[in-house]
C-alpha cells in the first residue's frame, strides 16, 4: 500500500504549546507516505518560528496566511497541497498513535476510490499532560446521511478522506460550510461511502479551548448547547449550510434523502414542514437525549 500517497491537512493558530508534539506523532507513523501542509492562521505566538524549523528541514509544506478562521483555513489548505490518494484532516494539539495512516489507508484501499470515500475512527480523550481519561463513545447508530443533516460525527482529527471527496470540496467553491469534516461527512453519506472504524486512532487532547465539545460531563454538555444552540445563530448557520448543499448537490441524492434534506431548507417558517421535522419517525441523533433536543429545537424554530 505504500504507493498510495497521504497528505496531512493542518490549521494552526497559536498553537506553540503542543505542535511539536502533534507534527512528531505525524512523522513517526509507521505508513511513510505522508507529506504534511500546515497552513497558518494568523498566530501571534511562536508557532510560526517552530513551523518554520519544521519547514527548513523538509519535514513540512508551510504557509502562513492571515486569520481567516479555521473552516476557511482548511478549505484553502486543502487546495494548496499537491495531488494525493487521501487527505487526513488534523488539528494542532492532539497526538496520533503511529498506525493511524496506515490503518486508514488499509480500510480506503479496499472501497471503490472512483467515489466520494471518507473514513473516520474512534479516539481516546486525554488531558493536557496526555494523561488517559477515558475512551471516545462509539456512534451506536453509525453514519448515515440523515445525521448528517444535523449532525457531525466525524472528528476532523480522525477523518481521512479520498481524492475524489476532496476535488468535490475544493472546486465546488463551498461557502456555508459550517465544518470541513461536515461537509465531508454530508458529502460522502449522501453520494459516497463512509467507513467508521471503533478502534481508536488519536490521543484527544483536551485543553479547555477545543472547538468541540467532546469530553465533557453532563452540566458542562448542557451549559455548552444552551450557549451554542439556543442563544446564538447556530442553527441559522447550518440551514444557510443545507441550503447551499442542497443547491449544490440535490441532482445526486437519493429520492428519500433529497425529499428529506428539503424538509429543512426552507428560508421561510413552513408549519407543514415543522410539523413534519418534529414527527420525523425515524432518529437523525445517536443518542436519545440528543434527539430529544433537536425535537425541542426544531419546535421552538430555530431549525
Amino acid at each position: 500500500m505504500e504507493d498510495k500517497k497521504v497528505a496531512v491537512i493542518l490549521s494552526t493558530y497559536n498553537g506553540e504549546s503542543y505542535i511539536k508534539t502533534q507534527i512528531d506523532s505525524i512523522l513517526n507513523q509507521t505508513y511513510k507516505n505522508i507529506d504534511i501542509y500546515v497552513r497558518d492562521d494568523g498566530s501571534k505566538d511562536s508557532t510560526v518560528n517552530i513551523l518554520k524549523e519544521y519547514e527548513n528541514k523538509g519535514k513540512i509544506h508551510f504557509y502562513p496566511r492571515e486569520n481567516v478562521g479555521f473552516i476557511k483555513s482548511f478549505f484553502e489548505c486543502l487546495s494548496f497541497c499537491d495531488d494525493a490518494d487521501f487527505y487526513a484532516f488534523c488539528d494542532q494539539d492532539d497526538e496520533w498513535f503511529d498506525f493511524k495512516i496506515a490503518r486508514a489507508v488499509e480500510k480506503l484501499s479496499k472501497k471503490n476510490e472512483d467515489e466520494p470515500l471518507l473514513y473516520f475512527s474512534d479516539y481516546d480523550f486525554y488531558d493536557n499532560d496526555m494523561n488517559f481519561i477515558a475512551h471516545s463513545n462509539s456512534h451506536k447508530k453509525g453514519p448515515s446521511f440523515r445525521n448528517a443533516i444535523v449532525d457531525c460525527i466525524n472528528l476532523g482529527i480522525t477523518t481521512v478522506i479520498n481524492k475524489k471527496t476532496r476535488d468535490i470540496m475544493v472546486k465546488s467553491n463551498i461557502q456555508k460550510s459550517c465544518g470541513h469534516d461536515w461537509t465531508a461527512y454530508m458529502i460522502c453519506s449522501g453520494f459516497g461511502e463512509i467507513i467508521y472504524d471503533k478502534t481508536p486512532t488519536i490521543k484527544y487532547r483536551r485543553t479547555g479551548n477545543n472547538v468541540s465539545p467532546g469530553g465533557k460531563n453532563f452540566i458542562q454538555m448542557q451549559i455548552w448547547r444552551i450557549k451554542k444552540f439556543l442563544l446564538n445563530n447556530y442553527f441559522q448557520n447550518v440551514k444557510e449550510e443545507l441550503i447551499e448543499f442542497e443547491n449544490l448537490f440535490s441532482d445526486k441524492l437519493s429520492k428519500e434523502d433529497k425529499k428529506l434534506l428539503n424538509l429543512f431548507t426552507s428560508r421561510k417558517y413552513n408549519f407543514s414542514k415543522m410539523i413534519k421535522r418534529v414527527f420525523y419517525p425515524k432518529m437523525f441523533r445517536q443518542k436519545l437525549t440528543d434527539e430529544i433536543m433537536l425535537r425541542f429545537v426544531i419546535l421552538i424554530g430555530k431549525l
